[in-house]
């Protein structure tokens, strides 16, 4: 019997609820019980008290706050089966238990009276279900640790019965055998297809099986083979498992395939015989003695250093005899264990002295305890010293700066590099085309005589190497057909290329001195040469291209800074609303920021032929009134030279000349080192002259001119439009009339072909495929002239608007541009032309902001002859700027739509062409036709009663 105060020890009891009985128990568990208790009012607190702790059993009353005991059970037992809960209630029925038991509660317990009486037995019942729970728990975890190792990926295990009939199968089991698991219980375990079909396997399998009835563990090695799976190895083992009262419960059979393993071992005793060959066959020697120094082995290939055999060098005596004695501390080596690379002298079987590097190492190897492994790095050693001889050449090439102090380098150190006196380099002159002695040492001049150049034909060993890139080492260079020089004493020689820059040549009045070290030298040798000579053809190139970089880096920031103005004034343009701002704006981006000194702009008078200054800034000092700028002194200021020849004037030195152009003294006086000067002209239209001056020499470069000569192109188109906009916005106009004689104007030679009147109708439109043109015909069958026009070069589409007899209306797609789009660039309009076989007439009308000579000169470049009839000045029509603004609104395909539609006659009464007409000739649907004239008309009405407003109807 447990004594009082151990009772439920090591548990955590928890109570829920708010009753007087849980207050009496959790008491009465404190005070006689070792059991931690725990109280929580509610479920949802009982919830969590379960799954934040471990709680070995619940106590619960029916009657909660939110919900009752009953439901807390279900919520229970949904997440575990294990925990004991008790359902005590003071108010309890045969339904409440019954429902309480089919909600898997561990005991019901009805709470009527004093809670001590049973409290003895309470704790009882508590203890009791506890420790139920846990061995259910420890069986589940002793199941499961089965369960894992029985389905062990890596072995195929059968649970046997004492028969040996097969009960149960992992997954591995069931997947190495092709019999299905339905067949292969209650069978005989080695009737299975793992072993039934090779007799002797079946019988050790049997064996095995009964081996384990027989209460004793087996097992085997064995062979299988199966159809999908081929040959294997396994390890079968048969161990039986007895019941608690010592019977034979069942048997547990496992086999690992082990075929891995096999091949391993099998490699294995491969490896060590391919370890024995490689220890016969390898350049290094091993061998091992006692703590004496008694050779204990001997590697069969002592020979490739020593020149001895095993038995030979067991006949020397010791290994001190052999690598010497203090080769290395005895206690240095017993508290490394291994000492590595100890470098010694040996001398082998004929007397010549190796050097080796060996490692001693601590073993235990039968009778052997010192292991010594002996590598000769003779040659080794011998390439480190000429590599280090090379280093210091390279060393000295690092500093060297022409091909000929390298050349020197060369012959000097290649003696210590390849223990050999005789040696030159031939350097190639691409001038000459000829390879040239550069420089060679004494011997070389007393072995093989006076050295010449010889040309790059590859007639001789130089030259073949040179042309062929192909270093020619020979044991005896007498041999070679390609010897120039019988009489030489020289016998191993080598010629090795310096790539583009010539040949080294070496030898030595002995036969064969080019071994494999040797020859490994002397491309060292020449590589680092070359590499050096590149070096320096790269740096010569380098420094060339660095003056050359220095040159246009200069250019780039002159160019950097022009751009930067040009960008300036280009914003500047965009904004000025009148020429004055152009102008002077263009002065002061030229001058800011100490850009240049001067700038200004003149604007040609005709009458005096000389530049009267319109703009200017930066430092004048009083400049512009001190010297005439006349357009015929061909030896004057830059900026009248380039009024008089419309062409960029630039002076790089102003200082030159001096005495021949008075001018220069004048700007050399205020610091006027280099000018220029360009027209500002557009579309065959000056508008004046930019000049700039700067305080330098030759401050303007090609590029510089460039870039000014498009500003002066820029300026005038800025002022340009500065002009036309300025044209629609003037009141009168100044109506110019031409008599125009030009018989090859495309419209004076239909007529006179045709013979026939023909006048201009307006609505010129310019697309990407052409300028089209309405003319109205008469005096002549339209037919005729539709006819002719097709006939002429300048015309490319002739389409028929309306005809009538001897009239009618046409519309023309010119090749070339149209006189009235050349007006219209410069604000002028063409109000109308006619012409006839005989003559033409021409009338333009000027707007007060535009020169009327420019027009005048435009005219006068587009006919062959004008004579101007007319000058008068008109009032401007105010429809002029409605026009316009109407026409703006309008797309290139409604205006030739409509255009179409008006000289047809689709908008007289009766109408002359229907809109089905109308629309075949312009190739579109009538839909199409009748939508864009009403889209058209639509426009019209609103610039006229919108945008300008229904003039008041006067009172009545």
């Amino acid at each position: 019997m447990v004594a009082p105060s151990h009772r439920l020890r090591s548990t955590h009891l928890l109570l829920v609820g708010e009753t007087e009985w849980v207050s009496a128990f959790t008491s009465l568990l404190d005070s006689q019980t070792d059991a931690t208790v725990s109280s929580v009012p509610d479920a949802a607190s009982a919830l969590d008290a379960v799954s934040d702790g471990a709680v070995d059993c619940l106590l619960c009353e029916q009657l909660l706050e939110a919900e009752s005991g009953l439901d807390l059970l279900h919520e229970l037992r949904e997440r575990t089966t294990t925990l004991p809960v008790f359902l005590c209630t003071s108010e309890g029925s045969e339904t409440l238990a019954s429902e309480a038991i089919s909600a898997g509660v561990t005991e019901y317990i009805p709470v009527d009276g004093d809670i001590a009486d049973r409290f003895d037995d309470l704790v009882a019942r508590i203890d009791h279900h506890i420790r139920t729970a846990r061995r259910s728990i420890t069986q589940r975890d002793r199941a499961r640790q089965f369960d894992a190792i029985f389905h062990d990926e890596r072995t195929a295990t059968w649970v046997l019965d004492t028969d040996g009939t097969v009960v149960r199968a992992n997954e591995m089991a069931r997947d190495a055998t092709e019999d299905s698991v339905a067949t292969m219980v209650d069978q005989p375990f080695w009737s299975l297809s793992w072993w039934a079909a090779d007799a002797t396997t079946r019988a050790d399998v049997e064996h095995i099986v009964e081996t384990a009835r027989g209460g004793s563990f087996a097992n085997a090695v064995i062979m299988r083979s199966t159809p999908r799976d081929g040959s294997a190895v396994v390890d079968l083992s048969a161990r039986p498992v007895f019941s608690g009262r010592g019977e034979l419960a069942s048997i547990v059979v496992e086999g690992v395939d082990i075929s891995e393993r096999v091949n391993l071992e099998r490699d294995l005793r491969r490896s060590e015989e391919l370890h024995r060959v490689t220890l016969n066959n390898m350049t290094d020697t091993v061998l091992m003695t006692d703590d004496n120094g008694e050779y204990t082995y001997v590697c069969p290939n002592a020979h490739f250093i020593f020149g001895y055999t095993d038995a030979e060098i067991r006949e020397l005596g010791t290994i001190d005899d052999l690598l010497g004695a203090s080769l290395f501390d005895r206690d240095e080596l017993a508290e490394a264990g291994v000492l590595k690379n100890i470098e010694c002298t040996a001398t082998d079987k004929q007397g010549r002295e190796h050097t080796l590097l060996v490692n001693v190492r601590e073993v235990s190897i039968q009778d052997g305890t010192m292991l010594y492994s002996c590598r000769d790095i003779t040659k080794r050693k011998q390439r480190e010293e000429a590599l280090a001889t090379l280093q210091e050449l390279a060393r000295d090439f690092l500093y060297a700066e022409t091909h000929h102090e390298i050349a020197h380098h060369v012959v000097a150190d290649a003696a210590g590099v390849l223990d050999m006196d005789a040696s030159a380099v031939y350097l190639f002159d691409a001038d000459e085309n000829e390879l040239a002695p550069t420089a060679f040492s004494d011997s070389l001049e007393r072995l093989h005589g006076t050295l010449t150049s010889v040309g790059a034909d590859g007639s001789g060993l130089v030259s073949y190497s040179f042309l062929e890139a192909e270093s020619l080492f020979f044991d005896d260079v007498h041999e070679s057909a390609l010897l120039d020089h019988p009489a030489t004493d020289l016998r191993s020689t080598a010629y090795i290329p310096l790539g583009d820059h010539g040949v080294f040549f070496c030898g030595s009045p002995t036969v064969g001195r080019f071994d494999a070290v040797t020859r490994e030298l002397a491309d060292l040798l020449a590589a680092t040469a070359e590499a050096a000579l590149d070096r320096v053809s790269r740096e010569s190139r380098l420094r060339e291209q660095d003056r050359e970089l220095q040159r246009r880096n200069s250019q780039l920031t002159a160019l950097n800074r022009i751009n930067e103005i040009i960008r300036e004034i280009d914003q500047a343009l965009v904004q000025a609303e009148t020429r004055t701002e152009i102008d002077h704006a263009v002065c002061d981006r030229l001058t800011a920021d100490d850009r240049f000194s001067f700038a200004w702009i003149g604007v040609a008078d005709s009458i005096s032929n000389t530049l009267e200054p319109r703009a200017w800034a930066g430092e004048e000092q009083g400049y512009l009134d001190s010297i005439p700028f006349s357009m015929k002194d061909a030896d004057g200021d830059p900026a009248g030279r380039t009024a008089a020849t419309r062409a960029v004037t630039m002076v790089g030195n102003v200082a030159a000349r001096l005495r021949d152009e008075p001018w220069r003294k004048e700007a050399l006086s205020r610091e006027y080192l280099s000018v220029i000067s360009v027209p500002l002209a557009y579309d065959e239209f000056t508008y004046g002259v930019l000049t700039v001056y700067a305080n330098s020499q030759d401050a303007f470069d090609e590029t510089s001119q460039a870039v000014l000569a498009e500003l002066g192109e820029t300026i005038a188109s800025a002022t340009s439009a500065i002009e036309r906009k300025n044209a629609l916005l003037t009141t009168s106009v100044t109506r110019l009339e031409f008599d125009v004689a030009d018989p090859a104007f495309v419209l004076s030679r239909l007529a006179r072909d045709v013979g026939c009147s023909i006048t201009f109708q307006g609505g010129v439109q310019q697309t990407d495929a052409g300028t089209y043109v309405f003319i109205t015909v008469e005096g002549a069958d339209v037919e005729a002239v539709e006819a002719t026009a097709n006939r002429l070069i300048a015309i490319d589409d002739v389409q028929r608007i309306s005809a009538s007899g001897p009239q009618g209306v046409l519309r023309l797609r010119l090749s070339q541009p149209f006189l009235a789009l050349e007006l219209a660039d410069h604000g002028a309009v063409l109000r109308s032309a006619s012409f006839s076989p005989e003559t033409a007439t021409v009338v333009i009308d000027v707007p007060d902001s535009v020169d009327v000579r420019h027009i005048t000169q435009l005219v006068a470049d587009s006919f062959a002859d004008i004579e101007l009839r007319s000058k008068k000045t008109v009032a401007r029509e105010d429809t002029q700027n409605l026009y316009a603004k109407f026409l703006g609104q309008l797309t290139d395909r409604q205006l030739e739509v409509i255009q179409t539609a008006y000289y047809s006659g689709f908008f007289e009464s009766p109408r002359a062409r229907t809109g089905e007409e109308i629309a075949e000739t312009l190739g579109i649907s009538p839909p199409a036709f009748y939508k864009h004239a009403r889209v058209v008309q639509r426009k019209l009405f609103t610039t006229l009663f919108e945008d300008i407003g229904v003039p008041t109807a006067p009172s009545t």
